[in-house]
């Protein structure tokens, strides 16, 4: 018997009417609970499972149960470890027949899903889904410690290591973990050294990425993260959140040995070596230690002479900016700093605490 359609041949009758149906689009089973359609009753009968729950076919090795033996038979493979479908590009074996169809577009770069709200393509159907959460908000996967919710599973199993301090990604080298494999990545080039982010105006090289972003403003001049009281701009979204601390008054890290608070945790570290006496910063040259990398870089200019900060006015240089400031008043003739008893004014605040000795 053959299909006058498309020459497929077939030994019954009863198997030719079901072709056919291929050709015509003809459904004659249907489901009562939902009116789905299917050519033939098998296919009928598999898709009630859905609303019954039944699955009859069930794996011997771990009791999970499928409603289709064809599924039964692709988990099988998790046990056996047999992956048929081989890629004639690379070798890799896959489980499933599908999955090799999706695998083979990143030799071909086929992206045949597309996005009907924004044009962007995709290799696989998953990934469109995903992506269209940008799109509707839709954040479905919900983490059950802090409430917070995400658009993809694998953003909340990474999350939840934050709650679980599950860090699986360890260093080799220095043995530090790390919750995501691109953090251990960034973190293995502090030891080979390696920069693969170039800035492309001074060739300075960076561990990553968002790292030359924020480099880049400096040539650009670019300050994206505004206050919103006064207007000032800043480069990182962190400086901003330290500024804002000016307008709310908030000083969150606080000393446990004399409770001053700080609104940045680097100036709290600084200010807890006055009470441990802890100078970790030496100079090679001399061997004087500081508590603080700033000042021992200000200090290093003894040695190697450098003055960056120039006057523009008379060209004489200083090693720190705060006595280029002093130094500029000579020329401006301010004196900010005045006397409550006899209201003669000083450059510096040294001069002023010297002159009051007169007054005592």
């Amino acid at each position: 018997m053959k299909c006058l359609q498309c020459g497929r041949v077939f030994r019954r009758p009863s198997q030719l009417k079901i072709h056919q149906r291929v050709h015509t689009g003809e459904r004659p089973y249907k489901c009562q609970q939902c009116g789905k359609g299917f050519s033939r009753p098998s296919q009928l009968k598999i898709h009630q499972r859905v609303h019954t729950g039944e699955r009859p076919s069930k794996c011997q090795q771990c009791g999970k149960g499928f409603s289709r033996s064809e599924s039964l038979k692709i988990h099988q493979r998790v046990h056996t470890g047999e992956q048929p479908y081989k890629c004639q590009h690379c070798g890799k074996g896959f489980k499933q027949s599908g999955n090799l169809k999706i695998h083979q577009r990143t030799h071909t770069g086929e992206q045949p899903i597309k996005c009907l709200q924004c044009g962007k393509v995709f290799s696989q159907q998953a990934s469109l889904k995903i992506h269209q959460r940008t799109h509707t908000g839709e954040r479905p996967y919900k983490c059950q410690q802090c409430g917070k919710v995400f658009s993809q599973p694998s953003n909340l199993k990474i999350h939840q290591r934050t709650h679980t301090g599950e860090r699986p990604y360890k260093c080799q080298q220095c043995g530090k973990g790390f919750c995501r494999s691109v953090n251990l990545k960034e973190h293995q080039r502090i030891h080979t050294g390696e920069r693969p982010y170039k800035c492309q105006q001074c060739g300075k090289g960076f561990s990553q990425s968002g790292n030359l972003k924020e480099h880049q403003r400096i040539h650009t001049g670019e300050r994206p993260y505004k206050c919103q009281q006064c207007g000032k701009g800043f480069k990182h979204s962190g400086n901003l959140k330290i500024h804002q601390h000016i307008h709310t008054g908030e000083r969150p890290y606080k000393c446990q040995l004399c409770g001053k608070g700080f609104s940045r945790a680097g100036n709290l570290e600084v200010h807890q070596r006055t009470h441990t006496g802890e100078q970790p910063y030496k100079c090679l040259q001399c061997g004087k230690v500081f508590s603080h990398p700033s000042n021992l870089k200000i200090h290093q200019r003894i040695h190697t002479g450098e003055r960056p900060y120039k006057c523009q006015q008379c060209g004489k240089g200083f090693r720190r900016s705060v006595n280029l400031k002093e130094h500029q008043r000579i020329h401006t003739g301010e004196r900010p700093y005045k006397c409550q008893q006899c209201g003669k004014g000083f450059i510096q605040s040294g001069n002023l605490k010297k002159h009051q000795r007169i007054h005592t």
